[in-house]
């Protein structure tokens, strides 16, 4: 399998890896801790590599982004 990047692609990617980095900042913060008491720091690193990750994997091929639309 051999993905082509282009506009469409890259939309369907990045839509992926913002919300992949918002799930991941959402399991990070624990219900009933105080604002000041999160690490944001910590947060927003590691959501940040998991959105890297994501479009990582996107580079194997998206669903959302058929192989014959890559090609044209």
């Amino acid at each position: 399998m051999k993905t082509k990047i282009n506009l469409k692609w890259l939309q369907a990617a990045a839509v992926r890896a913002i919300k992949t980095a918002a799930q991941t900042a959402l399991t990070m913060i624990t219900v009933g801790q105080a604002f000041f008491e999160i690490n944001w720091v910590n947060v927003l690193s590691v959501s940040g590599v998991s959105a890297i990750y994501s479009l990582i994997t996107s580079l194997a091929g998206l669903p959302e982004v058929p192989e014959d639309e890559t090609n044209a």
